[in-house]
This record gives C-alpha cells, sequence and structure tokens, in this order.
C-alpha cells in the first residue's frame, strides 16, 4: 500500500461523501431562505416554523435521490473491495 494509493483512496472518499450530501443539503439551505425571507416579509420571529419545511424537503430530496446515491456508492464500493483484495 503506497502513499499514492491512500491519498486517492481519501480524496475519492471526500468527493463521494460531498457529492452523496450535496442534493439534501442543497435542499435544505433552499428551503431555509426561501422560509427566512417569508418571516422577514411577514415579520413573524418563530424559531420553529423553519424545521418542519427543512425536514420534508430534505426527506423528499431523499426519497427522489436515493437511486443515484445507490448507483453512486456502489461502484465505489465494489471498487473499495477490490483494492483490498489485491493488497
Amino acid at each position: 500500500m503506497s502513499i499514492e494509493f491512500v491519498v486517492d483512496l481519501c480524496r475519492r472518499a471526500v468527493q463521494t461523501t460531498l457529492l452523496m450530501a450535496g442534493p439534501t443539503l442543497l435542499a435544505g439551505m433552499i428551503v431555509g431562505l426561501i422560509v427566512s425571507i417569508f418571516q422577514a416579509t411577514t415579520q413573524i420571529n418563530e424559531q420553529t416554523l423553519t424545521f418542519i419545511p427543512k425536514i420534508v424537503a430534505v426527506f423528499i430530496t431523499l426519497l427522489l435521490m436515493t437511486p443515484w446515491m445507490i448507483h453512486t456508492i456502489v461502484p465505489f464500493t465494489t471498487s473499495i473491495f477490490k483494492a483490498i483484495a489485491t493488497l
């Protein structure tokens, strides 16, 4: 196991993690921004108003993106197992 192999594995792991978390984080940020703008325009200062729409948006995004996430993570995982087998 060389240093280049470990660095490449870590780079691909971080890249895959960011790719998996990106859509849900983006959905949560967009919904949070929309709710914040709504609160600012209506002057509603309820702290709990932001949580439910964000949770629903993240859940719906996870439901829609799960097939894509599986198709992305499975090749990464199989490549790790193949690399472990060759060590």
